[in-house]
Formats: structure tokens, C-alpha cells, sequence
């Protein structure tokens, strides 16, 4: 009996949240909506093509919430990357487009982890501002128009194609998962940016270099923003100025539901993948039923808040 107690008592509870949660909700749309065709293969197939992006950026916002720090402004990074991307592609090669796309990514994060880190601001006003600054230049980019993507190559590498039957979009979640779970959990760099988050008087005596880990967390944000863009330009075959503006709310949520603590120290990659699953297998499910936007806004509104309050309960423990 002691046995028993002693291994339950070691259980992460906030860890088991996302997988009670996420198999409850799939039990839910299953029974609730056997006729309307949640369960076909095809259906479920969309819910993981849908999710990939968000995925890959959850992984992004892992990495900078268990610094400490918060990104807010991934998906304007999302439409400015994706951008880029379409409109060297007209002029340039495929190579070029995806390393404009990157670039912009990679470069806009390195500028909020500049602010951050050297310059001492807090990260949630500077992604705030520049949340809105790159939004601006989004939609200035290309007069609002909409960039169409004719690469064959790139939507198939990107987007629509397949490897072995294995769809691109999987093949990216993977490698986006397996690559961040292995950094985060198996790297020194990903020991520092959990001390960084924990204690970040305790890692800056320990000899971590603090300002360096919150300019390249947000750095590593702003990189999968890029990507994630890329993927939503290969999976659309267009690039507009709209992309990521949907998906604040919708990672943040999957993020803390996956159990990465918002004051830092404690997160987990698998777990964002699982949170993001769950918040594509919602916003399907609540089409589904039938359900306006709104109603829809409400009950994720409602699930974000449940996650904040477990996840501040689990840190003050």
C-alpha cells in the first residue's frame, strides 16, 4: 500500500492532464458524432495536417516559457516568413524563396531575444509591440493581396506531398517534435534554459550565461514562426497577410496544457504536441457540432483558463 502511495505521489499530475484531457475529448466526438463523420479516416487524417503548424511553433513557445520568457508575436512571424517566401519564389529560385522565409523567422526572433536579453525588456511588451509592428509590415508587404505559390516542388516538400504515403506535414511534425524533444531534454543547452526559467539568479552564479539563453530561446521562437510559415504556404499553395493571425490563443493553449509552466522551469515538448493535437481535435469537433465562431471562442477561452490554473497551482506547490 505504502508502495502505492509513494509512486503516486511522484506522478506529475499536470504532466497527465493533457493525455486524461485529450483522450476525454476524443471519447466525446466519437460517440457524440458518429454520424457526421469525426471518426473517418480522412477526417482525423485533416486534424493532424491542420495542426502541423501550430505544432511546430508550440515547440518554439516551449522553449521560451520554460526561460521564463513569452512570445506573442509568432504569428505575425508566421505571415511576414511566408510572405518572403512567396514573393522571392516570383523572382527567385525555390532555394532562395525558403531561405527568405527562414530568414525572416530566424531574424525577427533574434531582435525580440535582442531586446530581451541585452537590452533588458520584458519579453511580453516587446513581442506585444512587435506583434503589431510586423502585422503592419505584413500587410504592407503586398497591399493585402494574396501571393499565390506555384512551386510544385515547394508545396510538395512543404505542403501536399507525400514520403513513403507518409504526408510532408507528418513527416515535419516529427522531425520538428523529435528534434526539440532531444534539445530540450538531452542537451546542456536545454538543462540551462530549464535552470534559466526556475532560477535565473541561481543559473546566472552557476556560470549560465542568462542573457544568452533568452536571446536564443526567442530566437528558436521566431525559427519555427518561419517554418510554420512555410508550412502554411505549401499547404494553401498562397501566402497572405491573414496567416497565424488565428493561432495566438490556440498555441498558448496547447503549450500549457501540454504542461510547460508559465513561470518557467518545467515544460515538455511531447506534451505540446499532444496540447496541439487536442486543440485541432476540438476546433473539428466544434465545426462538426455545428457551433458558431463564438461559441467556439468560449469554450477555448474556457480550456486556457483551466490550463493557467493548474499550471500556477503545480508552480506554487
Amino acid at each position: 500500500m505504502n508502495s502505492v502511495k509513494t509512486r503516486l505521489s511522484g506522478l506529475d499530475f499536470q504532466q497527465l492532464v493533457v493525455y486524461i484531457g485529450f483522450l476525454a475529448i476524443f471519447l466525446f466526438f466519437a460517440l457524440t458524432l458518429q454520424d457526421d463523420g469525426f471518426l473517418t479516416q480522412r477526417n482525423l487524417t485533416n486534424i493532424i495536417l491542420q495542426t502541423a503548424p501550430a505544432t511546430i511553433m508550440a515547440i518554439g513557445l516551449v522553449f521560451a516559457l520554460s526561460a521564463g520568457e513569452i512570445d506573442l508575436s509568432f504569428g505575425s512571424i508566421v505571415a511576414v516568413s511566408a510572405l518572403s517566401a512567396a514573393v522571392v519564389m516570383q523572382e527567385h529560385s525555390m532555394a532562395f524563396g525558403i531561405f527568405a522565409g527562414l530568414g525572416a523567422g530566424v531574424m525577427i526572433g533574434a531582435f525580440n531575444g535582442l531586446l530581451v536579453a541585452y537590452f533588458k525588456l520584458p519579453s511580453f511588451l516587446v513581442t506585444l509591440a512587435t506583434m503589431g509592428l510586423f502585422a503592419g509590415i505584413a500587410r504592407s508587404m503586398t497591399n493585402l493581396r494574396s501571393i499565390p505559390v506555384l512551386n510544385e516542388t515547394f508545396t510538395g516538400i512543404f505542403g501536399s506531398g507525400k514520403l513513403f504515403s507518409v504526408p510532408s506535414l507528418v513527416i515535419w511534425t516529427i522531425i520538428g517534435v523529435a528534434i526539440g524533444h532531444l534539445v530540450y531534454r538531452h542537451t546542456k543547452f536545454g538543462a540551462h534554459v530549464l535552470a534559466t526559467g526556475d532560477n535565473p539568479r541561481a543559473a546566472q552564479v552557476s556560470g549560465i550565461k542568462v542573457p544568452r539563453i533568452r536571446f536564443y530561446v526567442l530566437t528558436i521562437c521566431g525559427a519555427c514562426a518561419g517554418l510554420a510559415g512555410l508550412l502554411y504556404a505549401g499547404r494553401l499553395q498562397a501566402a497572405r497577410y491573414t496567416l497565424g493571425e488565428s493561432d495566438l490563443m490556440t498555441v498558448i493553449a496547447a503549450v500549457i496544457v501540454g504542461g510547460t509552466a508559465l513561470k518557467g522551469g518545467k515544460g515538455s515538448v511531447f506534451g505540446a504536441l499532444i496540447g496541439s493535437l487536442m486543440m485541432g481535435m476540438l476546433n473539428n469537433g466544434l465545426i462538426l457540432m455545428n457551433l458558431r465562431v463564438s461559441d467556439q471562442m468560449i469554450v477555448r477561452g474556457l480550456i486556457i483558463l483551466l490550463a493557467v490554473a493548474v499550471s500556477l497551482r503545480d508552480k506554487n506547490r
